[in-house]
């Protein structure tokens, strides 16, 4: 009788234990997300749409697309770590919107310097550069003129060996549809964009939206947002596309995958590579669900690219 009641509170302890470690388990998850700004919308910004990136000593650098002021212009801000665990929010920009362009929509880079490169929406290339007293000099690279240059960079730039900065517009260009650009430092400060291809809007793609990326022969990788397919979608699926650069410093563009809403639709973001070689990105929508596709796409030995789902969205 002694040993079956010892056996009931032998059990009830280690159902008790049970619990008790399933709970800690479950606090210890949740104290790992952890909120270190909540955006008021005024002076401190509103709306931020991008990713961040890391300086060496561990601070955050941003962007909001608004806020920053009563103009609602947005702002690039730091994020910086205390001691104790918070973070402080600092404001290393607001943007004015008549000089200095408004609205980014993209993330930062640093160059070799420490300083950083963006861009607004509406609508210009900028640079901030940091200061021995801590605040931050804004220089606008290049305005946009809405023109065949391009206009409405949703995306950021990104650089190459050479300096020089690389980057997309979402609309505008010869053809209205946007425009993959280069900006060329100058002796004297200042630079200068060429257009490396404008989307015609049909097959070759139409909205760049996002950021570029290099390979290691220094051919550039996209997304527009449209064109490509128009069975599947009024405006056309999106695409992937390629830029290789010709001897005569054109640019040739081929598409290497055209989405036709069952393997995704919409590819606004950027692409990124792994050490064999493959692709992989995102759509917004489209997919076996509706809801969009994590996709991968692998180099063939005859230069075509082939397709494969990592995965459907599963909610939206």
């Amino acid at each position: 009788m002694r040993q079956k009641k010892f056996w009931f509170t032998l059990t009830g302890v280690l159902a008790v234990l049970a619990v008790a470690l399933m709970l800690s388990a479950q606090a210890a998850a949740a104290t790992k997300y952890k909120i270190l700004h909540k955006f008021t919308g005024g002076l401190d910004g509103a709306d931020s749409v991008a990713n961040l990136i890391l300086d060496a000593s561990g601070n955050l650098y941003g962007t909001t697309f608004g806020g920053g002021g009563s103009d609602n212009h947005g702002t690039v801000f730091k994020m910086t770590p205390n001691s104790d665990g918070t973070w402080t929010e600092s404001l290393l920009h607001r943007f004015a919107g008549s000089t200095d362009g408004h609205s980014p929509a993209a993330g930062l880079i640093f160059d070799a310097s420490g300083n950083l490169y963006g861009t607004t929406v509406l609508g210009n290339v900028f640079k901030l550069t940091p200061n021995s007293d801590g605040s931050w000099t804004e220089h606008t690279l290049y305005n946009f003129a809405n023109g065949d240059d391009g206009g409405a960079p949703r995306g950021g730039v990104i650089f190459d060996a050479a300096g020089n900065l690389y980057g997309t517009t979402s609309g505008f260009g010869a053809n209205g549809f946007g425009v993959v650009f280069k900006l060329t430092p100058n002796s004297n400060g200042t630079w200068t964009e060429s257009v490396l291809y404008p989307f015609t809007g049909g097959s070759d793609g139409r909205i760049p939206e996002a950021s570029l990326i290099f390979d290691s022969t220094g051919n550039l990788y996209g997304t527009t947002a449209a064109g490509g397919d128009f069975g599947a979608c009024p405006s056309g699926c999106g695409v992937v596309f390629k830029l290789s650069p010709n001897s005569d410093g054109t640019w040739t563009e081929s598409v290497i995958h055209s989405f036709n809403s069952g393997d995704g639709n919409n590819p606004s973001a950027g692409l990124i590579f792994d050490t064999a070689g493959n692709l992989y990105g995102t759509t917004n929508a489209g997919g076996s669900i509706g809801f969009g596709v994590v996709f991968k796409l692998k180099p063939n030995s005859d230069g075509t690219w082939t397709e494969g789902q990592a995965g459907p969205r599963q909610s939206r």
